[in-house]
Formats: structure tokens, C-alpha cells, sequence
């Protein structure tokens, strides 16, 4: 599920660290974001059985909220919307700023 980011809600100050240091050389730094919808564990003899219109059950439940992730690191939850017949993810829950930079580590 891909995601979007408002560029008008950025801030355009350089970041800081707590102990006061420009981040600012880190901004343009890529990371990989993922959506997670659930999880689930198959076994291989299932996995090879899939095909198409085959369902996987996952662990969430429907209108549960999702995961959104960078690096695999937590930084918010939200819930699936449809935009112009596309997925996106609009965020509920986000994790303060000095709490992501600390789950980067």
C-alpha cells in the first residue's frame, strides 16, 4: 500500500536533536515506509497451494488500525482510505518526533 506525503504540512525548520544540534544533513535521507494490514504463518505445503482468489487470513481484524512503519520502525497508525481509486493511509495516531528518531536507533 503506497503512501503520500502532504508537502505543505512539513516544516521547513531544520530538525533538532535533543541536545540541540542541526539534523538538517539527515532530511534527505530515503527510507523505505511499509503499511502493515496484518500478519499471519503459513506452512510451506500451504504457501505452495496459493493461487489466484486464494484468501489469506490475517491477524487484524477488519477496521482495525494500521501500522505504519520506516525502516520497520513504528512512527504512526492510521486506517485504510480509497483516494481517486487508490489505497493510502490516513494517519490516526502519530508518534511524537523525539520518539521516532529514538526507534530509528
Amino acid at each position: 500500500m503506497a503512501t503520500s506525503v502532504d508537502k505543505k504540512s512539513e516544516s521547513t525548520r531544520p530538525a533538532e536533536s535533543p541536545a540541540g544540534g542541526n539534523m538538517e544533513f539527515i532530511l534527505d535521507i530515503p527510507l523505505e515506509v511499509t503499511v502493515e494490514l496484518g500478519r499471519t504463518k503459513l506452512l510451506i505445503n500451504e504457501l505452495l497451494k496459493l493461487g489466484q482468489g486464494s484468501v489469506i487470513e490475517l491477524s487484524k481484524l477488519a477496521g482495525e488500525t494500521l501500522e505504519v512503519l520506516a525502516n520497520q520502525k513504528l512512527i504512526a497508525r492510521g486506517e485504510a482510505v480509497v483516494i481517486n481509486e487508490k489505497f493510502g493511509v490516513r494517519l490516526t495516531e502519530v508518534v511524537s518526533p523525539m520518539e521516532r528518531i529514538e526507534r530509528l536507533r
